[in-house]
């Protein structure tokens, strides 16, 4: 029975990555980002290279639309095995803490913690009738060494590492997986490590390996 690979916040960079490297290893690919269109080019470009995959239009702050996305996705895709949670998250997330308003920081914790833990919730039943599973969290640096500057994702993300970390903990005598990558400085960049197909790489080792929980793409200074 063909499983699924959901990607929350597929893109041109790491989410296609992602769906090439998992799908060439027999995965079919769920695609979910707030534009329909965007999801179903980048589906288009993978059947092309032989992956089965379909786009879902979602907004990850709405509990509602997202839980949806992924029960439609298990329905027709196969129920999801591994789910890649890894968003972009919005300028505003990117502010000083002193100009961060109410407002921006509710947002931030939504669009990161609370949209990590509402898909964790649809997807969770599914990989407890396999047996097994594997959730991926992408994080900025910031999830471990909070950053004045960068205030939204800085206590967003930290809260989504929280809960990721209490996942791994709880799920592991389950035979479920939950793993967090931190990218220090972003994706691409010049330094080869960071670059989309070696970080889908880096993904694939996350997921075949099964055990730790934290990976540093390079070494925070």
């Amino acid at each position: 029975m063909k499983t699924t690979i959901a990607i929350i916040g597929a893109g041109p960079g790491l989410g296609l990555a992602s769906a090439l490297r998992f799908g060439a290893e027999g995965f079919n690919v769920a695609l979910l980002s707030r534009s329909q269109d965007h999801v179903d080019a980048l589906a288009a470009e993978l059947a092309g290279a032989g992956v089965i995959a379909r786009g879902y239009a979602t907004d990850v702050r709405d509990q509602q639309s997202l839980t949806s996305a992924l029960t439609h996705a298990a329905d027709e895709l196969g129920l999801i095995e591994i789910l890649q949670y890894s968003p972009v998250p919005s300028k505003e997330y990117l502010r000083p803490v002193l100009e961060t308003t109410f407002e921006e920081l509710r947002s931030a914790l939504e669009f990161s913690a609370l949209g990590a833990a509402a898909a964790m919730n649809a997807v969770l039943p599914g990989m407890r009738a396999l047996g097994r599973g594997t959730a991926l969290f992408i994080n900025g640096s910031s999830a471990v060494r909070p950053n004045h500057n960068y205030a939204g994702t800085s206590a967003a993300f930290a809260a989504e590492s929280a809960y990721a970390q209490m996942l791994h903990d709880a799920l592991a005598p389950e035979g479920i997986h939950v793993a967090q990558l931190i990218i220090p400085l972003g994706i691409g960049g010049g330094n080869p490590a960071h670059e989309p197909a070696a970080l889908s790489e880096t993904l694939w080792r996350i997921y075949s390996d099964g055990t730790g929980f934290r990976t540093f793409v390079t070494p925070l200074d």
